[in-house]
């Protein structure tokens, strides 16, 4: 097994060879593992990527392109001939030959489908008619089919004869064969361990967890993991059992929504970040974030505007301005706290919208312990900056203020988004900080009139 040094070393050789010419780049990826060969290929440019792929046997390039990850398989296929595509992605799995040509641009997609045979072609335009965050656009329909009326000897028999063909064999489903209506769900596990002559229904599972064809696919992520399942079946709004998403697909889909969900809590438009680092034009990196920039300066000048409202307190006691990035900055850090835990606790459908008030509360009171425990200690620096104490006083009552309302609003803001059907994530920690910024210094000035009298 290579080294990570090992594969940098291949890598320049490979380099070097493609800079030159293409002769023996075969024989240097030739025993290579298909997962390092994927690694190797991501490091590469899209042209030279292809280049290898295109000198790779048929058969080797199935293996490469049904590595996880392996990126940019799209890309990589768009630049071969669309003969060589077609035969790569019909030894693919269902669902996966539909997401690469889901990832292809119209003119491919019209190039490539007339290559497929027409059975595949077939089924991937029934797959391709679902969006492609929904359980139909991740599913795939090559799943074992059992007769109600089959033994466990009769079904395992059957799925011997099937297995080849099917990309899991691990859960199977029984279905009535005039209807495709789901009877019921049995594990292989189940079935090996069965007497062979007891009837499939007595070994299976009545009833089994579905999701329908157009739920999304954290809905779906979320059915697999809360009942530990290898598969769930999808189904039409008929009951008709249409492909299932096994649980590789859903590790995907969970490792793409956590990467969605970091972009936008830092203020990044996702589609930002759908190509590796260096294939992102600079151009379109700076389309992706300059909206969120945009609006967070536009929220940033509420912050110019209180300093602005209370100008003559400031020229009135100057040392209030010395606390000013102290005071704002802790309750945007408590804030963005309380904001990332709710945030996963709603993706977690731990917490819901008829929480809300109970949610705020847990989190105000939070707030406040945080505050008790902090306000002293702004005192106690008040003090060392050798503040008056009428000063260091405003100052630790107003951090115990803005804990407070900081972590209350971070509780509510994302709970409010989820009830207006806004992506909670897309209220962002930045966007929090922002706007707990200029209301904190409303809360400090406003203490400062009372307690100093300015």
């Amino acid at each position: 097994m290579p080294t990570s040094k090992d594969l940098q070393h291949l890598l320049e050789r490979i380099q070097l060879r493609l800079d030159e010419s293409f002769v023996g780049i075969g024989s240097e990826v030739a025993d290579l593992p298909p997962e390092d060969l994927a690694e190797l290929l991501n490091q590469l440019n899209l042209a030279d990527a292809a280049a290898i792929v295109s000198m790779l046997p048929l058969p080797r390039c199935i293996e490469l392109c049904d590595q996880p990850t392996m990126r940019r398989r799209a890309a990589i296929l768009e630049r071969l001939e669309p003969s060589r595509v077609a035969a790569i992605l019909e030894g693919l799995s269902a669902d996966e030959r539909t997401d690469v040509v889901q990832k292809m641009g119209i003119h491919e997609r019209h190039r490539l489908m007339p290559k497929f045979s027409p059975e595949v072609r077939a089924e991937l335009e029934d797959l391709l008619q679902y969006p492609d965050h929904t359980a139909g656009g991740i599913m795939t329909t090559e799943f074992v089919r059992l007769d109600p009326k089959m033994t466990v000897g009769d079904a395992l028999k059957h799925i011997r004869a099937v297995a080849r063909e099917k990309e899991s064999i691990y859960a199977c489903y029984i279905m009535d064969p005039e209807t495709d209506r789901l009877i019921g769900a049995v594990s292989l596990r189940d079935l090996v361990m069965a007497e062979l002559d007891r009837p499939l229904l007595k070994v299976s599972r009545r009833k089994p967890v579905t999701v329908n064809v157009q739920d999304d696919q954290e809905v779906v992520a979320q059915k697999i993991g809360k009942y530990n399942l290898l598969a769930v079946p999808v189904v039409e709004q008929d009951g008709s059992v249409v492909g299932f998403v096994t649980v590789d697909d859903v590790i995907d889909v969970l490792i793409e929504e956590q990467t969605e969900d970091l972009l936008r809590m830092a203020a990044v438009e996702p589609g930002a970040m759908d190509k590796p680092y260096f294939d992102n034009p600079i151009s379109r990196v700076v389309r992706k974030r300059i909206g969120w920039l945009l609006l967070l300066f536009v929220a940033g000048t509420l912050t110019s505007a209180v300093l602005h409202r209370f100008e003559n307190e400031l020229a009135a006691v100057v040392a209030l301005a010395f606390f000013i990035p102290l005071l704002i900055g802790t309750g945007g850090n408590a804030g963005a706290q309380t904001v990332m835990t709710v945030i996963r606790s709603l993706a977690l459908g731990e917490v819901g919208v008829r929480h809300a008030w109970r949610v705020a509360l847990r989190e105000a009171t939070t707030g406040m312990l945080v505050g008790l425990m902090v306000a002293p200690i702004a005192f106690g620096q008040a003090l060392l900056w050798k503040a008056s104490m009428e000063l260091a006083l405003t100052v630790s009552v107003t951090m115990f203020a803005i804990c407070v309302w900081s972590t209350t609003v971070g509780a509510l803001i994302p709970i409010a988004a989820q009830r207006f059907g806004v992506d909670p994530a897309v209220l962002s920690a930045p966007l929090i900080t922002t706007l707990v910024d200029a209301t904190g210094l409303v809360i400090y000035f406003s203490i400062a009139k009372a307690i100093l009298g300015v």
